[in-house]
């Protein structure tokens, strides 16, 4: 019965860390977006969304006649190591799209 809790709860707890990068990565791109739109460098904007999006996640740009678009892709492996290796890691992406600011 132990070995069945202990499964039950690394896997609730793996379930909450998926949860938690995506919301980061929803996070990251808003950030990212709102900043270049801003005008901002996209090396600072990329700094500032790598900040605050999980660990190693990509963070890109792209800029659309009068929009950019900011997306935040990654991934979030099983937790612990030993039998856990061999469970694929799952895929995060969050995207944005913010209107370029110009002069009023």
């Amino acid at each position: 019965m132990l070995p069945v809790l202990v499964a039950l709860t690394v896997a609730l707890v793996w379930l909450l860390s998926v949860g938690l990068a995506q919301l980061r990565a929803v996070d990251a791109a808003r950030e990212a977006a709102r900043a270049s739109a801003r005008g901002e460098a996209d090396a600072d904007v990329i700094g500032r969304a790598g900040r605050i999006a999980p660990e190693g996640a990509v963070v890109t740009l792209e800029r659309t006649g009068d929009t950019v678009t900011a997306r935040v892709s990654g991934s979030v492996g099983p937790p612990g190591g030993g039998l856990l290796d061999s469970i694929a890691s799952v895929a995060i992406a969050a995207e944005a799209v913010a209107a370029i600011e110009g002069d009023p």
